[in-house]
């Protein structure tokens, strides 16, 4: 296979990775993005069709250039998410090569020496910009493998038309869970588990604040009005907990062949298991490289920089990648800061 050389390499092709190559473009750091999915669009192109931003499109872009409105008041939908990102890609003229699968980052010299599936490439810096969306987690909970009806992870969730008549359970206690319980009520028996009491944030809250109050604890400014992990009380999840609908439970003991055995140790009837919890880093990319880790993922300064891998850097994944990072209005000023230091060294 061919090999090809580059200052910088960005893993990925999602929000984080087109905030990369902005910064990195304006920085004049020759780059390639490589992206293992067909389209433009990231994550976003695996999301269920009522999930919307929790912001106005204002408040929701990426650095360079405001996402265009959407009609009304509405917050903007996944369609409009990716057709804002694959238009942006044009607009910037972002040097993404897809499919490319990257397989391994290894040390080499200085730098780097990234294989692919169709070649490999040698690079001064690497940007891993893979996201979560493609390692849910599913919690170790008893009888998981026996039990015989659906299970799905939010990942995989595609509407409530498959789920009509049915006896759903939805586990976890965040966003996910919130908007997949909600969206399932009109057509679905809905019990809705989750580990402790759901904590919504104030109804006037949207992403604004929450991107806010995360940058205020990055300058040591207070604690706000809640963690990013709260529930936004999205309309139509406002409109459901305000009616009674939308009622929380204790999360469930285990799974049984037919159902679900809840806190009191009754086992009663499941058609199917949403589970709403959560993602991993998807970073197998990186096991060529001794990168030091603290809880399962890699220890950075609070910010995308590896500190023990000079010219690594993570983006986008969580806080401890940097506060907010693993949102559109969040991850310009993390882009930036890589950006930055790849231009310096």
């Amino acid at each position: 296979m061919s090999r090809t050389d580059t200052d910088a390499l960005v893993v990925g092709g999602g929000q984080a990775a087109l905030a990369a190559s902005y910064y990195l473009r304006r920085q004049g750091v020759e780059h390639v993005l490589l992206d293992a999915a067909p389209d433009p669009g990231g994550a976003w192109r695996h999301t269920w069709p009522s999930l919307r931003l929790f912001s106005p499109a204002a408040y929701s872009s990426l650095p360079g250039w405001r996402m265009p409105p959407t009609e009304g008041e509405e917050n903007p939908d996944a369609g409009h998410v990716i057709d804002y990102l694959t238009r942006y890609e044009e607009r910037y003229d972002v040097p993404v090569r897809r499919p490319v699968r990257v397989l391994d980052v290894r040390r080499r010299g200085e730098g780097f020496e990234v294989s692919t599936d169709s070649g490999s490439w040698r690079a001064r810096a690497v940007v891993g910009a893979t996201g979560t969306w493609s390692r849910p987690f599913v919690p170790a909970v008893p009888g998981l493998a026996d039990f015989r009806g659906l299970q799905l992870h939010s990942g995989g969730y595609a509407g409530p038309r498959a789920f009509a008549g049915k006896r759903v359970l939805v586990v976890g206690g965040a966003n996910s869970g919130a908007q997949i319980a909600t969206d399932l009520l009109p057509v679905a028996e809905v019990t809705w588990a989750t580990l402790g009491e759901p904590r919504y944030l104030p109804d006037h809250v949207d992403g604004r604040e929450l991107f806010r109050v995360a940058s205020a604890r990055l300058r040591g400014e207070g604690e706000g009005v809640g963690s990013l992990g709260d529930i936004v009380a999205v309309p139509p999840v406002r409109e459901a907990r305000d009616r009674g609908s939308l009622v929380p439970g204790p999360m469930v003991r285990g799974l049984t062949r037919d159902g679900a055995v809840g806190a009191d140790g009754v086992e009663r009837p499941v058609d199917a298991v949403i589970w709403c919890t959560g993602f991993r880093p998807e970073l197998s990319w990186l096991s060529g490289i001794e990168v030091p880790r603290r809880e399962g993922r890699p220890v950075t300064d609070g910010t995308p920089v590896v500190p023990d891998v000079p010219g690594l850097f993570l983006l986008g994944y969580g806080d401890w990648c940097g506060a907010a990072s693993a949102t559109l209005i969040g991850v310009g000023q993390w882009a930036r800061l890589a950006a930055e230091r790849i231009r310096a060294a």
